[in-house]
């Protein structure tokens, strides 16, 4: 089976963004990057499929930069077969729906039956690329996924909702979106570093963004204001009440 992780390049989650001068982007300078969070647990559980089928081939596929080369061999150190970049020097400006299609055309190209990603990049927190890609695809599609059985020709996903655990079956292909506690993402052994220095990683130039959303202005949150204590011990309790009432709102 051919499966595709689809990955994604973000800072790292220490970092302090600032907005930069153009007042609609994130300064890049001294940013140090990562692979996102559930994109981790996306290649893992990628591996693992594959490793249960007793083959197959796992392709780590991202939109980005040149250097999200360090990102897929971390990939590829890990168990994935191959990596390939689409190559975009201003990944950060892509829409969901750009980069859908790009990863959409590639997935063709790679003949894959399932593709793994995500439920939602760290860094932008929109949880659209994933849903938008089985769209254009026309595959089966179950997101935020915690438990997944890959069989021949279909399989079976349970995901959390706010009426409880759900379960589905679905026919490949498809996409699935991955949640926390579907997969615990491996350490790299020595062994599969040094593996992953001769796996092929394609490099592959793509169009330039063709967005139809785009960010017209950044700002930081408003701070917090003050806090401040209302009294002490007992006496205490019925402002805290009226605080919370009347001024927060929140009882």
């Amino acid at each position: 089976m051919k499966i595709v992780a689809c990955v994604k390049r973000v800072p790292t989650t220490e970092v302090q963004p600032t907005i930069a001068a153009d007042g609609k982007s994130v300064d890049a300078n001294g940013l140090q990057y990562m692979l996102s969070f559930y994109d981790e647990i996306a290649v893992e559980q990628a591996v693992q499929v594959k490793e249960k089928l007793g083959g197959g081939e796992v392709t780590v596929l991202t939109v980005g930069p040149k250097d999200s080369s360090k990102e897929l061999r971390e990939c590829l150190a890990k168990g994935a077969d191959k990596g390939v970049i689409l190559i975009d020097e201003n990944w950060t400006s892509r829409d969901c729906l750009s980069t859908a299609k790009a990863l959409a055309a590639q997935v063709t190209a790679e003949g894959a039956e399932l593709v793994l990603a995500g439920r939602v990049a760290t860094d932008r927190d929109n949880a659209a690329v994933g849903p938008m890609l089985a769209t254009l695809l026309g595959w089966a599609c179950v997101t935020d996924v915690i438990e997944l059985s890959i069989e021949a020709g279909k399989g079976v996903a349970k995901r959390e909702s706010d009426a409880g655990v759900e379960e589905y079956e679905f026919a490949l292909p498809a996409v699935i979106t991955c949640q926390k506690g579907l997969a615990e993402p491996r350490y790299a052994g020595l062994k599969g570093i040094m593996a992953a220095k001769k796996k092929p990683l394609e490099e592959i130039a793509i169009d330039p963004a063709a967005n139809q959303a785009s960010v017209v202005s950044l700002a930081e949150p408003p701070a917090r204001p003050a806090g401040r204590i209302i009294g002490e011990g007992t006496d205490a309790v019925a402002a805290l009440i009226d605080a919370l009432r009347n001024e927060a709102k929140v009882i």
